[in-house]
């Protein structure tokens, strides 16, 4: 029951996780990896994942379904990661159209 009360309350939008200013990227790395994975959208940083075909005119309800909720996520994931970013590092890596570019761009210039 703990747990789930702290998730609630993590996932509360009053709740904000500690902006990204280049100097503590360890840390803001892992609360917000856990905050993407609470909201099951991490998956989509995993450099392993398959891409979706294009969408074609008679494509099922199911992979319709399936790349509607990627882009989604995608779009959700995006925005977290440029949400949780001090102001001055959001201009440098807004222009980033790919969550997994703009996460792979910190790790490599901020990974210690």
């Amino acid at each position: 029951m703990e747990v789930e009360k702290n998730m609630t309350s993590f996932l509360n939008p009053n709740v904000q996780l500690d902006r990204f200013d280049g100097t503590n990227f360890t840390r803001w790395k892992g609360k917000l990896f856990f905050l993407l994975t609470v909201l099951k959208i991490a998956y989509v940083l995993d450099p392993k994942l398959e891409p979706l075909s294009e969408p074609k005119e008679d494509d099922s309800e199911d992979l319709k379904a399936a790349r509607k909720k990627r882009e989604d996520d995608e779009v959700m994931c995006r925005g977290h990661i440029l949400n949780t970013l001090s102001n001055r590092l959001y201009d440098l890596y807004n222009s980033i159209e790919s969550q997994v570019e703009i996460w792979n761009a910190l790790k490599y210039k901020y990974k210690t």
